[in-house]
């Protein structure tokens, strides 16, 4: 049975114009659930990656409204909370659509921390947006309080900003392994995974920061030795020249064509651009593994070669 990754987007879990209640953010989960089961049944042995970046916000807006009636929790901890609703929703869907198939394969969802290198370099320039728009003078009092750090954002106001450090030790692997190896669908590093610093004695704490989805997904697929790493974002194919009249798509791609396409400026960062390197680095960790970037609904026909763009070493 191959092994495959799933890095879920972001449209995979909650529709733009739907109102962002819990009962709306189920519904699109069980219609991306029935996706995932159609996977499952053609005998892949499925683990699910998904971000947060909405969900999360949404926390952290709700501890700051609420400072009045009870204590915000750390950025850390409304990365928590986000994984447990996020996993929940996921078990829920999934769980329904595989019975309606005639499975009883169980999903469960692991709260994962992720270890970053408190040296890293991104801590001296926090760059992730999160959380709600402040005016300048709300941000700078944020900052001169609580010791946020601030920046505006493309002229529609001032919000939090934190690091992205990358990836480099998923904390609990050897439960979610054990999960996969009694037959289980895992749920793991949602949102990146909780970000965690450790010190010299060995002991994790949390950090103020954003992993992200697909890099930590890419750490997840070599630590599981998965076959393929797909991700699923909002287009069906990875193209050149994005939303201008000489676009092009791409069906499959090697490493070294992806290098050149990344050195002249074709991907964004924050959007495609992590994709591809979270792509172009599973590629190349071992032969014979592939990383393919397409939409939710052609993710089957993507398996099948028939769909996305296909990165390979």
């Amino acid at each position: 049975m191959k092994k495959l990754v799933i890095a879920l987007g972001g449209n995979a879990l909650q529709e733009g114009k739907r109102p962002a209640t819990a009962e709306a953010q189920l519904a699109v989960v069980e219609k991306t659930s029935t996706f995932i089961a159609d996977i499952i049944e053609r005998g892949f042995q499925v683990v699910l990656a998904h971000g947060n970046g909405p969900q999360v916000g949404r926390i952290v807006l709700q501890n700051e409204n609420s400072v009045n009636l009870t204590p915000a929790m750390p950025f850390d901890v409304c990365g928590a909370m986000s994984q447990g609703m996020i996993g929940y929703h996921i078990q829920q869907g999934l769980t329904k659509a595989l019975r309606a198939r005639g499975r009883n394969t169980g999903v469960a969802t692991v709260v994962t921390q992720v270890v970053v290198d408190q040296n890293d370099p991104a801590f001296e320039n926090p760059s992730k947006p999160i959380g709600p728009f402040y005016t300048e003078e709300e941000a700078k009092k944020l900052q001169s309080e609580k010791g946020y750090s601030v920046k505006e954002d493309a002229g529609r106001g001032w919000r939090r900003v934190v690091a992205s450090p990358k990836p480099v030790e998923i904390v609990e692997l050897p439960e979610v392994l054990c999960l996969i190896n009694g037959g289980f669908v895992v749920i793991t590093v949602g949102g990146g995974g909780i970000p965690v610093v450790r010190d010299e004695n060995g002991d994790l704490s949390g950090t103020a920061a954003v992993i992200d989805k697909d890099l930590a997904s890419e750490r997840l697929a070599e630590d599981v030795d998965a076959d393929a790493l797909l991700i699923l974002t909002a287009v069906e194919q990875v193209c050149l020249n994005y939303g201008k009249e000489n676009e092009k798509r791409l069906s499959a791609i090697s490493l070294a064509e992806a290098e050149q396409y990344i050195s002249e400026g074709h991907f964004a960062p924050g959007s495609m651009l992590p994709k591809i390197q979270a792509a172009c680095k599973f590629a190349a960790s071992k032969p014979g593994r592939r990383a393919i970037i397409t939409s939710l609904d052609k993710a089957v026909d993507a398996l099948n070669g028939n769909a996305g763009t296909v990165i390979m070493k």
